[in-house]
């Protein structure tokens, strides 16, 4: 997951936020010693930077367990090289230690 600059929780407003029972335990069981609510800050953090073109996920070639062919769809960039792929291009699909799929040209592992 990409990793941000952490903020003080003094500086930070307090906003409610309800979650299903479930979904709420299932955070607290993946994140650790993070804690839950670092962790859903960090998945909104990636969520709006993903949205706004400003992410750049963080992965190097060690990180990726496996990789799947697919067809891009819509721009895509890749994860390792920040190469442009474009709808219709062949591309990769890593699937990363941490259990994200990521957009790779297909250049991008040799």
């Amino acid at each position: 997951m990409h990793t941000l600059t952490r903020t003080a929780t003094t500086d930070m407003e307090v906003t409610s936020i309800r979650l299903e029972r479930e979904l709420k335990e299932k955070l607290k069981e993946i994140s650790g010693n993070q804690g839950y609510q670092a962790l859903i800050r960090d998945i909104l953090w990636n969520y709006v930077q993903q949205k706004s073109g400003e992410y750049t996920p963080s992965v190097s070639r060690t990180d990726i367990r496996a990789t799947i062919s697919a067809i891009a769809q819509q721009d895509e960039q890749c994860a390792l090289t920040g190469k442009l792929i474009q709808p219709g291009e062949p591309m990769l699909l890593g699937l990363t230690t941490s259990g994200v799929m990521i957009p790779l040209n297909l250049d991008s592992l040799g």
